[in-house]
C-alpha cells in the first residue's frame, strides 16, 4: 500500500510539473500582450466603455512591431451572421483583405515570411456605415505601439468613390455576395496620393453621399452626418475635431447629387443653385472646424459629357462665393478629374482606375503642400 501511495505521489507530482511546463510553453508562446487601449489608431475611431478600439472609418488604421515569425491580433464585428473586413501590410508590404466573421471571437494569425522584428499597419477595408470592426488586443513578442510620423495630414471627405466601394472584385465577383465584399480603402485614391506623398490622412466618406441629396433619395447629405462620430444621421455620437488638424481637406461631392435615381424612388431633377448654396454652407462648416486648412474641390470622374460641365461650373461658382466670403484665407483650390469608364462593380472605380485617379491627384496635392 505504502509503494502504491508513493506512486501515485510520483504520478501527481509528474502530472504537476507537466501541466506547469505546458502552461509555461503557453506563455512564453505569446508572453506579451497590446490592449487596444495602447494601440494609436488613426482617422474615425472611438475607445468603448469596455476599453475597445471601434474602428470606425473607411481606412482607419494603427500599426504595432512585433518579434518573431507571428503575432496575433484580436478583432471582431458584433453582427451574429455578418462580416466585416480589415486589410494589412507587413514591413511596407500590402498583404491583402482579411474577412471578420460576426461572433466569432478567433484571432487573425498574422505571418511574417521569416523571424525578425516586423512592423504591421492594420486598415479597416469597409466605411462607417457598413459597420465597425472592434479591436481588443494583440499578442506576440516584443511588442510595440507604433503612431503616425510627423507629417502632413490629408483629410478626404467624399463618397463611395472615396470610400474605395466596389473597387476590388478579385476575391468575390461583381454581383455576388454583398455590398462591403468588394471595399477596398487601402488602395482608394486618397490613401494612395497621401503614401506617395509620405503623408498622413482619414477618410470621412459615405457610399451613395451628396451635397443635399443621396443618390436615390433627399437624405441624408454629408452636411448631416459630417459632424457625427460615425457619419450616421441620427447618431448622438459626435466627433471629436480637435483630433486632428488637417493641412489640407479635400471634398469630392457631386456624383450622387447629379444621380437620375433608381427609377422607382421619385426623384426631382438637378439643382444647381440648391446644390452650390448646400456645398457654401458646408465648406463654411469645414472651415469653422479648420480654419487654417487648405481647402479642394474635386470634380468627379464617373460624371461625363453636359453634367461634367454643369458640376465644374457648380464648383468654381463654390470656389469664388467662399473667397469672397474669406478675403484673408487661402483660395478654395479646384482640382477636375479626366472622365474614366470605371472597370469596377456597378460603374465604380476599380483598384486600378483608383491608381490613375491618384496619379492624376498626386502632382496638384505635392504642389499645395510646398506652398
Amino acid at each position: 500500500m505504502a509503494n502504491g501511495s508513493m506512486m501515485k505521489s510520483m504520478f501527481f507530482r509528474l502530472a504537476v510539473v507537466s501541466s506547469l511546463v505546458c502552461l509555461s510553453f503557453v506563455r512564453q508562446t505569446f508572453a506579451e500582450v497590446l490592449p487596444a487601449p495602447a494601440l494609436h489608431p488613426f482617422g474615425r475611431w472611438l475607445l468603448t466603455d469596455s476599453q475597445q478600439v471601434e474602428l470606425i472609418g473607411s481606412a482607419v488604421h494603427f500599426g504595432f512591431r512585433f518579434s518573431g515569425s507571428e503575432c496575433r491580433l484580436y478583432a471582431y464585428c458584433k453582427e451574429p451572421g455578418g462580416h466585416n473586413y480589415l486589410q494589412y501590410e507587413i514591413d511596407g508590404v500590402y498583404q491583402g483583405r482579411v474577412r471578420i466573421e460576426g461572433g466569432n471571437r478567433k484571432p487573425v494569425v498574422i505571418k511574417a515570411a521569416s523571424p525578425g522584428t516586423h512592423t504591421v499597419w492594420v486598415y479597416k477595408a469597409t466605411e462607417a456605415t457598413t459597420g465597425p470592426v472592434f479591436i481588443g488586443k494583440v499578442e506576440g513578442h516584443g511588442l510595440q505601439a507604433l503612431q503616425e510620423p510627423d507629417a502632413p495630414l490629408i483629410e478626404f471627405i467624399g463618397n463611395s468613390i472615396t470610400c474605395g466601394a466596389l473597387a476590388d472584385p478579385s476575391e468575390t465577383p461583381c454581383g455576388t455576395g454583398v455590398y462591403i465584399d468588394q471595399h477596398n480603402a487601402y488602395y482608394a485614391y486618397g490613401p494612395r496620393v497621401a503614401r506617395a506623398l509620405k503623408a498622413n490622412y482619414f477618410l470621412s466618406s459615405v457610399s451613395g453621399i451628396g451635397i443635399y441629396r443621396t443618390w436615390n433619395s433627399d437624405s441624408p447629405s454629408m452636411p448631416q452626418v459630417y459632424e457625427k462620430a460615425d457619419l450616421i444621421e441620427g447618431s448622438r455620437r459626435m466627433w471629436d475635431f480637435s483630433q486632428y488638424k488637417p493641412d489640407i481637406v479635400s471634398i469630392a461631392l457631386g456624383t450622387n447629387d447629379l444621380s437620375k435615381g433608381d427609377g422607382k424612388t421619385p426623384r426631382a431633377p438637378f439643382d444647381s443653385a440648391t446644390f452650390v448654396n448646400a456645398y457654401v454652407r458646408f465648406v463654411q462648416l469645414v472651415k469653422s472646424k479648420y480654419p487654417a486648412a487648405q481647402l479642394v474641390l474635386l470634380s468627379s470622374p464617373m460624371v461625363g459629357g453636359a453634367e461634367r460641365q454643369l458640376l465644374q461650373h457648380c464648383l468654381s461658382v463654390v470656389k469664388a462665393a467662399i473667397d469672397a466670403q474669406y478675403p484673408s484665407g487661402r483660395p478654395v483650390a479646384l482640382f477636375f478629374f479626366d472622365p474614366m469608364q470605371p472597370r469596377g462593380c456597378s460603374y465604380h472605380p476599380s483598384v486600378e482606375d483608383h491608381a490613375l485617379m491618384a496619379a492624376q491627384l498626386e502632382p496638384f496635392f505635392r504642389k499645395l503642400l510646398k506652398e
